[in-house]
């Protein structure tokens, strides 16, 4: 992908971010890679705001801003620090969703509820609390981001990747609806979960083989 089609999927993403209402004001960062380079939001914008020239160069192995007139968000380290540790990834949307963030202060676990949760998101990491852009955490979510693809921070927010924006941004409107639904029905009773066998039908389904396979290859 061009850097011109990336930086145009990223602005398109970010404002999908907050029309669905998963992050607000100046909060949360995108980033999508290219080759040795990632392009990521710029630092103090609102998502909505970011124009497509707007969004940061930054050489992955060395950490470089290439050249612009924006600084990269405080995260920087983050995102840096997954690329590097797992090179399948194509990007990373980071984001403060009101029911993620919920879960996570009140529970240490996301069962397994629905089909898709189980076809697009799969099992979940929770990250402890630490402070918000420091390298601790960057090294925290790095060491997941080769295992899971979505990762909750603790009292902060979630984290997903993907093999293109479009999986990482999905990824996050499906781990949303997921919370949603586990904190509504634990308000009421015992939520039912579906058994490591119903978990392991779901991920062996040809159809949701070929959903998956289409949300990762399909032209964006």
């Amino acid at each position: 992908m061009t850097e011109r089609k990336i930086r145009e999927e990223l602005t398109k993403y970010a404002a999908k971010s907050v029309a669905k209402g998963l992050v607000v004001g100046p909060g949360g960062n995108i980033s999508a890679r290219s080759g040795e380079f990632m392009y990521l939001s710029p630092s103090g914008f609102a998502l909505e705001d970011i124009e497509p020239h707007q969004w940061v160069p930054v050489h992955i192995p060395t950490g470089e801003i290439g050249d612009t007139d924006f600084r990269p968000s405080s995260e920087v380290l983050m995102h840096l620090f997954c690329y590097r540790a797992n090179p399948l990834l194509q990007a990373i949307v980071h984001t403060h969703p009101a029911y993620c963030i919920a879960l996570t202060l009140v529970d240490d676990e996301l069962p397994m509820l629905f089909p898709d949760q189980a076809a697009l998101v799969g099992d979940v990491a929770f990250i402890p609390y630490v402070v918000p852009t420091t390298d601790k955490l960057a090294h925290l979510v790095a060491e997941k981001a080769d295992r899971y693809s979505s990762m909750l921070l603790k009292n902060h927010g979630l984290v997903t990747t993907g093999k293109n924006l479009r999986e990482a941004y999905y990824r996050t409107e499906v781990m949303e609806e997921s919370a949603k639904i586990y904190m509504i029905a634990k308000s009421v009773g015992e939520p039912r979960r579906l058994t490591e066998e119903e978990y392991k039908e779901i991920q062996g389904l040809e159809s949701e083989a070929y959903r998956v396979q289409l949300l990762q290859n399909m032209k964006e």
